[in-house]
């Protein structure tokens, strides 16, 4: 389905400079008025930027009135609209791939509406590419939190993922590790239209995932680091929304099996200090014992936090963290058992191995 761009006196500038600066960044945005002027005018202060194509997917706020009054003083910027989601297609997948095939730079940055990019990124992102020889280039964004479930749970999710996606394996040629974040990946165009582009992971949840695999096993080089001081995000502004998203993602990165699930909850749920509370209750030491297992707990954990560039006193949301993560885990587990993921207001098919 071809994209149907709005009318921008804007546009053919912005094509112009193309062939000067390397970078077309491309935004999918549903429902985003909170953050996309934010997004927008971070993007526009990146020099090697040559355009900004903000693809609107069918959003029901004022997401497209905002970028079309951004568009009268950023001369780079295009608004894109979709025309709903073919099948066999995931919304976001849908809608970058048609940013895609406006794009006229010779690198393509996708990057979401909730990222902002901070001074010299692309640059840095061009010069990580040169010295590592590498096709896609991937920042994992700073989280930003706000709430008390968001420190609770976001870091304890990016804490536990450490032990499944190693920077290290996925940069290494030889391994067959492979990953990104979508929030913010930059590909060579000639890349990624040899690996068939968004159309190759058209159905895939972790498109960004599904994306690096593709380049990695097609022999291009990839790289993937800590984005701290180049990208941050606030993923989630709602409880909802956050149980929304990580129901969506997190059965997947932990490999989509049921017994990584049995893994992951034998491995953060306290469940000798559990049951030496449960025994308190008849023996009043055995309160004494469990609480010390708890605080080694807690020292652990504060230990992961450092070592992942937390903030020490997120070691105050462990308890929360742990019954968050196992939540969220369980519920995305059984959503994809069933079928079917909820994402903004989409039902999105998946298929999960029992």
């Amino acid at each position: 389905m071809p994209a149907h761009p709005e009318t921008n006196q804007a546009a053919p500038q912005a094509r112009e400079l193309s062939a000067e600066r390397r970078i077309t960044a491309i935004v999918p945005a549903r429902n985003e008025e909170q953050v996309i002027a934010t997004c927008v005018r971070a993007l526009a202060q990146q020099e090697e930027i040559a355009e900004i194509l903000v693809v609107n997917d069918q959003s029901a706020d004022r997401t497209a009135q905002i970028v079309r009054t951004l568009a009268a003083e950023i001369p780079q910027l295009r608004l894109l609209e979709t025309q709903g989601v073919p099948p066999g297609w995931v919304g976001k997948n849908h809608a970058v791939w048609l940013g895609a095939q406006e794009a006229t730079s010779s690198w393509l940055l996708f990057t979401d509406a909730d990222a902002e990019l901070l001074g010299g990124a692309a640059a840095q992102a061009l010069q990580t590419a040169k010295e590592a020889g590498a096709a896609l280039v991937s920042f994992s964004p700073e989280q930003l939190t706000g709430s008390w479930y968001e420190k609770a749970l976001i870091p304890f999710v990016y804490c536990r993922l450490t032990k499944y996606f190693s920077y290290d394996a996925v940069n290494d040629p030889q391994s067959k590790a492979a990953a990104a974040n979508g929030q913010f990946l930059m590909i060579r165009r000639d890349a990624y239209e040899a690996i068939g582009g968004h159309a190759s992971v058209a159905s895939e949840v972790l498109e960004d995932v599904a994306l690096a695999t593709r380049a990695k096993n097609a022999g291009y080089r990839i790289w993937f680091g800590a984005g701290k001081g180049l990208v941050q995000t606030r993923m989630y502004r709602s409880f909802g929304a956050m149980c929304e998203g990580w129901r969506k993602n997190l059965y997947l990165l932990i490999g989509a099996r049921p017994e990584a699930v049995y893994r992951e909850l034998a491995a953060v749920v306290p469940w000798i200090p559990l049951l030496l509370l449960v025994l308190g209750l008849k023996v009043p030491l055995a309160i004494v014992a469990a609480l010390g297992l708890l605080l080694a707990r807690h020292a652990a954990y504060g230990m992961t936090l450092s070592r992942n560039q937390y903030p020490g006193k997120y070691i105050l949301y462990y308890v929360p963290g742990v019954a968050l993560y196992a939540g969220v885990l369980w519920a995305s587990y059984r959503a994809h058992a069933r079928g079917t993921v909820d994402w903004k207001g989409r039902v999105i098919s998946v298929r999960a191995a029992l």
